[in-house]
């Protein structure tokens, strides 16, 4: 399964990261909620090292709840405790030297371990009460992060047929991203990641409370949102490594 991975890269626009990848997950039922916010808006808050990527002249802020199963290190079994869990990860788009990818704003997650482990790896996680049901083809997921009024309840919906984005459209350019960005104590942190072409489905949204976007995207929604829907995805992780 892995190697199958590794040989499908026609889709990237930058090589594989040299080394072996160190960790793997499965995500599972992904909504991706895509906003298009002003780019002098988002620029602002990017630190220095990183430019905000733009699609016609927008930039994006991209809110992704979904289920993680499966995770484990390289060539380890599964850790009982840190397998399963659910994340809300809120991002923007952005490049460093040409090369495209993602900056995170901040990353929710129900288990308390995997939260601590990530900071520890320099990544923004906070916790967070998290809850996902599947009622036919209806999922509820509900996000309240611990010692804040920030939270997210939103239901969806995949009404089309899977497909794979055209290459030159606004859905592939927001989807195929493999390198992740993160700050912390003055520093810029690059990890890499791998998986398969996205295949996704349109999707019927409902949003009944959102507000775990960044205070300074609030009301500054510029086009109407895109939704996408990705019925699940193995993804293999490299090490997160400090830059400059």
């Amino acid at each position: 399964m892995y190697n199958d991975i590794l040989n499908s890269t026609k889709h990237r626009d930058c090589s594989l990261p040299p080394g072996h990848w160190l960790m793997t997950q499965r995500w599972d039922h992904l909504l991706f909620i895509h906003l298009p916010i002003d780019k002098e808006v988002v620029q602002r808050h990017i630190p220095d090292g990183l430019e905000i990527d733009t699609y016609e002249g927008s930039a994006w802020i991209t809110v992704l709840p979904f289920k993680i199963n499966n995770m484990h290190f390289r060539k380890l079994p599964p850790i009982p405790f840190l397998r399963s869990f659910l994340e809300l990860n809120v991002r923007t788009y952005v490049k460093r030297n040409g090369v495209k990818g993602i900056y995170f704003f901040s990353l929710d997650a129900d288990n308390l371990p995997a939260v601590l482990g990530a900071r520890i790896a320099s990544l923004p996680y906070l916790y967070a009460r998290m809850e996902m049901k599947k009622k036919k083809d209806t999922i509820y997921y509900e996000c309240k992060r611990k010692g804040s009024l920030k939270e997210l309840s939103v239901c969806y919906r995949p009404v089309s047929e899977a497909y794979y984005p055209e290459r030159d459209s606004l859905s592939y350019w927001l989807l195929e991203r493999y390198v992740l960005w993160s700050y912390r104590n003055n520093f810029l942190f690059k990890g890499s990641i791998h998986h398969k072409k996205w295949k996704v489905r349109d999707t019927v949204v409902d949003i009944e409370t959102e507000n775990i976007m960044p205070e300074f995207a609030k009301g500054k929604v510029i086009k109407k949102p895109i939704f996408h829907y990705a019925y699940s995805k193995r993804v293999l992780f490299w090490p997160i490594k400090k830059v400059g």
